[in-house]
């Protein structure tokens, strides 16, 4: 078995700005700088047999290269409990459709849709029991956070394994988009 998601691997330059917010929220668990990536779909465990064809799949799709920008900072929450904070992707179309493509591909692999909608962000901090008015106050100091657009010209196959001291992704295929 092996555990597996889809997303875009990020520039060094990007990421490095990104570690940059990561400070000023004591008990955040930040991730390390070569574990920060935009999720496409999140797969989970499968067969090794399974994670084959899914690579072989993902091979398939052809999508042009475009574009990305970050943009913003917020935290999901499980009821009144943040547990995540994210850095917000702007708005794009060639992203949505890219997401869109991997997903049907993966259905018509055998995997079950995905349930939730594709929100695209980028996890930068994992939270544990801490108060909402210090995401609050964190989000607001962090909020204007912008990056310069950046070419989006791949997308990889990862798979990750869970460690005491958090997970390590490991990049087992990579998907070339059309310059």
């Amino acid at each position: 078995m092996i555990r597996v998601f889809v997303a875009i691997p990020l520039p060094e330059t990007v990421r490095t700005q990104l570690t940059l917010l990561q400070s000023g929220l004591q008990g955040a668990r930040w991730l390390k700088p070569e574990n920060i990536h935009l999720t496409l779909r999140f797969i989970g465990e499968v067969r090794n047999d399974v994670a084959s064809d899914i690579d072989m799949a993902l091979s398939e799709i052809t999508a042009p290269a475009f574009e990305l920008a970050l943009e913003g900072v917020n935290s999901f929450s499980r009821g009144k409990h943040p547990h995540a904070l994210w850095v917000g992707v702007a708005k794009s179309d060639p992203l949505m459709h890219l997401q869109a493509k991997i997903e049907s591909t993966l259905v018509r692999a055998g995997l079950e849709a995905e349930a939730r909608n594709f929100s695209p962000h980028i996890t930068i901090a994992r939270l544990k029991e801490m108060r909402p008015k210090r995401i609050e106050v964190w989000a607001a100091e962090h909020g204007a956070f912008r990056t310069a657009p950046f070419q989006a010209d791949r997308f990889a196959l990862f798979s990750s394994f869970l460690k005491s001291d958090g997970a390590v992704y490991i990049e087992e295929a990579s998907y070339p988009l059309e310059g």
